[in-house]
């Protein structure tokens, strides 16, 4: 059986920075696993634009060589800020050709734990042994279902990762269900796709970003305040752009920072292209049952909605025993907190040698966690740890 120093499940942009930096350790045998860009191919709507700035959205390689302006310079792709999905994804292939030629694109699809190493159970029956495993699965299998929703069947309601196109709601009503980026711009895509279209919101108000091309305009000064990470409000960005700092702060003040980092907001541009489309905030839905073949709404405010489609942009909520893949003994002696992974040096987790990164590492590292901007860190604090080794 062959035996791996390190696996890594995934091939996003977490799962492809770890393997560029853990790589440049000699002697390491690395392998990485996965689809490369699959969640971001499969589950995000065609036509979406990154929040984040240019430089944030970059992956992270040790020698900063595979950067977004570079490959604008290696391809004839046109890019600008802000980078389209579409975009975004070819630049992860050209990331992964560069840095990962010999990805094994089958999946894992178990792991289980044993005395001194993993045994990986790939997707065609074969298996394999790794003294480490670094798990970097994405927020695919975490996407947030209202419980109001549960029982109705996806032809009614659906969460926006479930819908890589959504020009198949031409003409229908749908009602899109949250304030943040994902729901903001579902809607503006449905609307430019030919639905008649209504955003519902449990916040008072919608949340834009707007400060952030303002704070720009104050050249170097502005990186006082804020971080080329792109995570946070001023002044807070700063410290969320040092994970091993942010970790140091009591876990009150650690989960007041995150959820500010983190908070339902629109980007800048988003405003203009929702301007006919219907904004209701401080609404929640108390209710949602078909009607007829349709789906009816009950509002907090006492009104219904008789809609075709309800779109959920309700986020994702870590639960690590989500992942399918983590095996019953794993899950059992897995130690979390609000279904997050407690991390230690390196990424590691309660169970020696099994590391997470990306969005289950955001409780134990800060928000930038959630964000392609995070991977240069992530990347290079697992190459720091497993170099020692």
């Amino acid at each position: 059986m062959t035996i791996l120093d390190v696996a890594i499940l995934g091939a996003g942009p977490y799962g492809l920075a770890a393997g560029a930096h853990l790589r440049r350790i000699k002697g390491l045998e690395v392998r990485a696993f996965g689809e490369p860009m699959s969640f971001w191919k499969n589950q995000m709507p065609a036509g979406m634009l990154l929040r984040s700035s240019w430089e944030a959205s970059t992956i992270a390689d040790p020698e900063d060589a595979l950067t977004l302006d570079a490959y604008r310079r290696a391809s004839t792709n046109h890019l600008s800020a802000p980078v389209s999905l579409e975009r975004f994804v070819e630049y992860g292939l050209w990331f992964q050709q560069k840095s990962a030629p010999g990805l094994d694109r089958r999946k894992i699809t178990q792991i289980e734990a044993e005395s001194d190493s993993f045994r990986l159970i790939l997707e065609d029956g074969k298996e394999l042994q790794s003294r480490r495993v670094v798990v970097a699965g994405g927020i695919g299998p975490f996407a947030r279902r209202p419980s109001e929703f549960a029982a109705l069947p996806p032809s009614l309601a659906s969460h926006t990762s479930e819908h890589p196109d959504l020009a198949a709601f031409r003409g229908k009503h749908v009602a899109v269900i949250g304030g943040g980026q994902s729901a903001l711009e579902s809607a503006a895509l449905l609307y430019e796709a030919g639905a008649d279209v209504e955003v519902i919101a449990r916040a008072p108000q919608f949340h834009w970003l707007g400060w952030k091309a303002r704070l720009q305009q104050l050249g170097p000064v502005s990186k006082i305040f804020y971080s080329w990470t792109d995570v946070g409000p001023p002044g807070v960005s700063r410290l969320v752009s040092l994970p091993n700092v942010f970790r140091q702060l009591p876990r009150e003040t650690q989960d007041r920072l995150r959820k500010r980092s983190i908070r339902p907001a629109g980007a800048h541009w988003l405003p203009a292209r929702l301007q006919n489309v219907r904004l209701t905030p401080g609404t929640s839905v108390s209710a949602a049952v078909e009607a007829g073949g349709r789906l009816r709404l009950s509002l907090s405010n006492s009104t219904d909605r008789l809609v075709d489609h309800a779109l959920l942009g309700t986020g994702y909520r870590v639960e690590a025993s989500r992942y399918s893949f983590l095996s019953r003994n794993i899950v059992e002696r897995l130690q979390v907190t609000d279904g997050f992974p407690v991390l230690g040096r390196g990424f590691e987790s309660s169970i020696p040698g099994l590391h997470f990164v990306g969005a289950p590492a955001a409780w134990s590292y800060g928000p930038l966690m959630y964000f392609v901007s995070g991977t240069r860190f992530a990347g290079r604090t697992l190459a720091s740890c497993l170099a020692k080794l």
